[in-house]
């Protein structure tokens, strides 16, 4: 059944990119180049949608904050500069987004990214302009943590019944739950639907258009 949300806040890795691929492969070549004990591409891609440094505690407790605070530095510096793997929009996701903004909605943007990895993503898209706000990890809390939501929703002056939390991963909708916040979970991203709908979410869509019918 459609509701009349106001604020439709989106997170960004694997639910409006396709930025997994380049993720993981920044994590391995950054986890080499330190001689880290190795980790699966599927051990790396379950940390997405964590805040960086949240990320990195949850891969190596055991490493002390020097040696994670330089698998962090390496990381970015791969992402950002390195990588030439591509990080293409999802399919979709510019028309959707596109039309949910000339419908009046404000949408937003609560990401586990740097607010520098972010920027440049909101540049090359195309898409910054249709954003009333954003947030990343490194400037409140990493998700679950409610924080991020809360403090878009009070810039903003929204509350929760009018606001929807759109996402891949169990950390966006744990997020959303832990703000009293409805959510739709997207298939595509790091996440499987079995797995996302354990966090009730309104429903799990498969292309990112199908989140027309919720709104």
């Amino acid at each position: 059944m459609k509701k009349n949300y106001a604020l439709l806040v989106f997170d960004w890795d694997g639910t409006l990119m396709d930025s997994a691929p380049r993720i993981v492969n920044s994590f391995q070549v950054a986890i080499a180049s330190l001689s880290l004990p190795t980790r699966t591409d599927e051990e790396l891609a379950h940390v997405i949608g964590l805040g960086l440094g949240e990320a990195i505690l949850s891969l190596y407790p055991q490493e002390t904050l020097e040696r994670r605070t330089a698998l962090m530095d390496a990381y970015r510096h791969h992402y950002l500069y390195v990588s030439e793997l591509a990080t293409p929009l999802f399919e979709g996701v510019t028309d959707t987004l596109h039309a949910l903004f000339a419908r009046g909605y404000q949408l937003a943007v609560a990401t586990g990214k740097s607010r520098r990895g972010l920027d440049r993503s909101l540049r090359d898209s195309g898409l910054g302009e249709l954003f009333v706000a954003t947030t990343c990890a490194e400037e409140t809390r990493s998700k679950p943590d409610p924080l991020m939501l809360q403090e878009l929703m009070r810039s903003l002056k929204r509350t929760p019944s009018e606001t929807l939390m759109i996402g891949d991963s169990e950390y966006d909708l744990g997020m959303a739950v832990n703000a009293g916040v409805a959510s739709v979970a997207v298939s595509y991203g790091v996440h499987d639907c079995q797995r996302l709908l354990q966090h009730k979410p309104l429903g799990c869509i498969h292309y990112i258009n199908e989140l027309l019918e919720y709104v």
